[in-house]
């Protein structure tokens, strides 16, 4: 217990210490760009705490999570297929890394045009550039799982489906799962990117209007908002991966403890050996 108490007050440490002196140094320097922290917290929980909750920030979190939840399902399934298929793989290589090359934001206009300004393009340009860390850490992770397993499973006649569930799944999850917090990032940023272009809501919208009409302390309440937001999701899913892949952690540890050094043990002493005399005797 006070070994966690003492990590989560050295986790705070820092951003209060940058806090603090943001404060002290904003106040002397009465910069237009740069208000006093006093005055951005007021705005702060003026706007997110009352105002703007209902109008900006949960359309936001709604089209981020929308679009997270949908990279998920196509990310681990095509990642599945493409991960158990030397074919389907060789064959579809070609316009993965096509289209993991082409910037998400780069493809707002064509969100636009298909799906109009609404929230469908908005997920869509989220989709499109989130989906890549989680697809090609699960083809990676199916590739890794032990063959030993997967031909003791066959030579057993276990189902596909069962192999698919309780073998090939588990085994390539904490593959999946670093993917999945990699584009839990790209998610809010790609989310805040949708909402600067064709949008008349969300957090990208404020942000992008208030610098457009210098309400400074409001523009930085946005981007205080959109960093507190990537730093809960992220906590939240660290809790939820802890208790998906606890058994990956615990086998973790135990290789670890298994490696340490163990104590050398002293020599034992040598054996008495006969005098010379009764050798010769």
């Amino acid at each position: 217990m006070k070994r966690r108490i003492g990590i989560v007050l050295l986790e705070l440490f820092v951003p209060v210490a940058l806090l603090a002196g943001y404060g002290v140094w904003s106040h002397q320097a009465e910069n237009f760009y740069f208000p006093p922290l006093g005055e951005i917290l007021g705005f702060f929980v003026d706007l997110w705490v009352f105002d703007r909750v209902g109008s900006d920030l949960a359309p936001s979190l709604v089209r981020m999570l929308a679009g997270y939840a949908a990279s998920i399902v196509l990310g681990v399934g095509a990642g599945l297929l493409l991960g158990l298929s030397r074919i389907l793989r060789t064959a579809a290589e070609p316009v993965v890394e096509f289209l993991r090359a082409l910037p998400a934001p780069a493809l707002i206009p064509f969100a636009l045009l298909l799906f109009g300004a609404g929230d469908g393009s908005k997920v869509f340009v989220i989709v499109l550039g989130a989906v890549w860390p989680i697809l090609l850490n699960t083809i990676e992770g199916v590739r890794g799982v032990d063959a030993q397993q997967t031909d003791m499973a066959r030579s057993y006649q276990i189902p596909f489906s069962a192999r698919v569930l309780h073998i090939i799944l588990p085994a390539a999850s904490p593959r999946i799962f670093a993917g999945m917090r990699t584009s839990l990032a790209i998610a809010i940023i790609l989310m805040v990117i949708s909402e600067m272009v064709a949008s008349s809501n969300g957090l990208g919208y404020f942000v992008l209007e208030s610098q457009r009409s210098f309400a400074i302390p409001e523009m930085w309440t946005g981007i205080i908002l959109l960093g507190v937001l990537g730093y809960i999701l992220n906590w939240l899913f660290l809790l939820v991966e802890r208790r998906a892949l606890f058994w990956y952690r615990g086998l973790k540890q135990g290789a670890s403890g298994s490696d340490r050094p163990t104590k050398p043990r002293r020599p034992a002493a040598p054996a008495a050996t006969r005098s010379p005399e009764v050798a010769d005797a």
